[in-house]
């Protein structure tokens, strides 16, 4: 036997460290990495996990989402690893107790206003060690602008990278029977 040389170091997928030096994370991971290792709560793992994730898998996620899982969620902290942001649209905020990394100024101004509490996620360590009361939410991955973009082409539907959208941009072959043809 000999020894597979393509495959040689095998290089795991997932990460098992941010790749960001932001001290504070940094200081978060620290401190979940205790407490996934000190307790039994698969909680503290999966923070810990979504903890390492690049900034487009932590996306974020708006008042008006969290607030439709309140009924499910009375008495109990909703966690998000992403960042809450606000939303125009929704006029009424229950009372709320969010823990995030990161709170627009908006949105924590709101949810503080409802009668709610905001916490940061060594606070809710504090308050939750084994992640009991708890609901994880996560923000859709898929609602960047870049992703209307992916798979561009002929009968596609996918929305093309121009300057503007005038009279003049993206008229021409294969959008007029005029020109050519018509998708």
């Amino acid at each position: 036997m000999g020894i597979d040389l393509n495959k040689h170091h095998p290089r795991k997928g997932s990460r098992t460290a941010p790749k960001s030096e932001d001290p504070y994370l940094l200081l978060l991971v620290k401190l979940y990495r205790f407490l996934a290792r000190r307790t039994d709560a698969k909680f503290n793992q999966v923070l810990l996990h979504q903890l390492f994730l690049s900034k487009t898998n932590r996306p974020p996620i708006s008042i008006s989402r969290i607030a439709k899982e309140a009924p499910r969620a009375e008495g109990k902290i909703i966690v998000t690893t992403g960042t809450v942001t606000d939303d125009v649209r929704f006029l009424e905020i229950p009372k709320l107790t969010v823990a995030a990394l990161r709170f627009t100024r908006s949105a924590k101004e709101r949810i503080l206003n409802a009668g709610g509490e905001v916490l940061t996620l060594d606070q809710l360590a504090l308050r939750a060690p084994t992640g009991a009361n708890t609901i994880i939410l996560r923000g859709k991955r898929n609602t960047r602008e870049a992703v209307k973009h992916f798979g561009m082409g002929p009968h596609k539907h996918k929305r093309p990278y121009v300057t503007s959208k005038g009279r003049k941009f993206e008229r021409a072959r294969g959008r007029r029977k005029s020109r050519g043809f018509k998708v």
